[in-house]
């Protein structure tokens, strides 16, 4: 089986795409840190960062289903570039969020990024699998899943340290620049990034594509399993809202929330290689997803009681090292059971979901943010992903995962 460094100095394509995708993650969290910032000192008011995310991730979820077909439909290509050059317009409306008044710019254009990413995500994911061979899809998924979890170390740290030095806006500049290479990156890809269709067969119309995966769905209860996995630590993300906050009463400011931000992408990005053996070992996958939920719930109880910053920064590497993992698991058992033809649309259904849990934790965040204590947000959101953990475990226990189809397979 290959090696992650092997995938990456051996293979010219994967390695493109890996580095379009570092450059998308990093761009969109050099934006989301000052801009989280920004808005409390401009309205007086917590409310407005916990719109800013929920509408990120509550819009991505809308759209999902549909783009999902638009990935397994249209050039996949050609999507990824238009949907970066379109995230680049966004950006540049951020330039004009000034004052109170101006606030509502900043929820249009992180709405109108998360439309951008809405079609980017899926057309990623089910891309993956058509550049490498299928013996290195492993390492493949543990390379791409590390790329969230870097550029949000590196997006977070520098848009913290380059936010307080320099200000929201030079960020948002240097954003709009790398969105527009991650498009660059994507050109050079050679390899095609879905299977080919036979000659004089249509491409699927969008409700009969969308009924032909429902009914996948519907016929596979291993799969429905595996796309219910993420809801677990989304529905704990609305521990997101009070990031600014924790780092305000610790003493820690800007750089505090950069901080805090930088660690959970650590422990995203550590995950993968850590859990890496359950990827190797079909016969843990279930048990390793099930323990990887727990984790992250326990975790952030932990940091509901903390009252050392340190430790708590401790906290949250580990909750996002066990979501992390979680993540690339169960990409990686997507990618290799489900065939091409309906990849983009059994992720896109993966990511819905996983956005739609996002999205109500943070808008239920949002609404007791400036009624309640820090720490109830924190304990509530762990006690919830730990619930969902027990709860998803007794109802898949009696389910082995499958052996992998051949990727691309139509």
């Amino acid at each position: 089986m290959a090696t992650a460094f092997s995938v990456v100095t051996g293979n010219r394509d994967f390695r493109r795409l890996f580095a379009a995708e570092l450059v998308v993650f990093g761009a969109d969290w050099f934006v989301m840190i000052p801009l989280l910032v920004l808005l409390p000192e401009l309205t007086g008011s917590g409310v407005w960062g916990g719109l800013v995310l929920a509408a990120d991730t509550g819009i991505n979820a809308l759209l999902l289903p549909y783009t999902g077909t638009v990935a397994d439909r249209f050039d996949r290509r050609k999507i990824l570039i238009i949907a970066n050059i379109a995230a680049f317009a966004a950006v540049l409306l951020l330039f004009t969020v000034r004052s109170a008044a101006t606030a509502p710019l900043a929820l249009v254009a992180i709405g109108a990024m998360a439309v951008a990413k809405a079609f980017y995500s899926p057309a990623a994911s089910a891309a993956l699998p058509n550049v490498v061979d299928p013996p290195d899809l492993a390492a493949a998924n543990t390379v791409s899943g590390s790329a969230w979890g870097t550029m949000t170390i590196v997006g977070a740290s520098l848009g913290g340290v380059v936010g307080a030095v320099f200000g929201p806006y030079v960020c948002f500049g240097v954003t709009a620049t790398l969105l527009l290479l991650g498009a660059g990156l994507t050109t050079t890809i050679r390899r095609p990034l879905q299977a080919g269709r036979e000659a004089g067969t249509p491409a699927p119309r969008t409700w009969h594509a969308l009924r032909e995966s429902f009914g996948y769905l519907r016929a596979n209860p291993r799969i429905r399993a595996l796309v219910t996995v993420k809801m677990a630590a989304g529905l704990g993300n609305g521990v997101l809202t009070v990031f600014p906050l924790i780092a305000g009463l610790h003493g820690a400011g800007v750089l505090g929330a950069g901080l805090l931000f930088a660690v959970r992408g650590a422990g995203a990005l550590a995950g993968p290689f850590v859990l890496g053996p359950v990827i190797r070992r079909r016969s843990w996958l279930f048990p390793g997803l099930a323990l990887s939920m727990a984790l992250y719930g326990l975790g952030y109880l932990g940091v509901a009681v903390a009252s050392w910053f340190p430790l708590v920064l401790v906290l949250v590497f580990v909750a996002h090292l066990a979501g992390g993992a979680n993540w690339v698991l169960s990409n990686y058992a997507l990618q290799g059971e489900v065939p091409d033809r309906l990849r983009g649309r059994v992720f896109s259904t993966d990511l819905m979901l996983a956005t739609l849990a996002i999205a109500i934790s943070q808008l239920g965040a949002t609404a007791v943010v400036d009624i309640v204590d820090e720490w109830i947000i924190l304990a509530g959101c762990g006690a919830v992903t730990l619930t969902y953990a027990v709860v998803w475990r007794i109802a898949t226990r009696r389910l082995a995962p499958g052996e992998p189809s051949a990727v691309g397979a139509e």
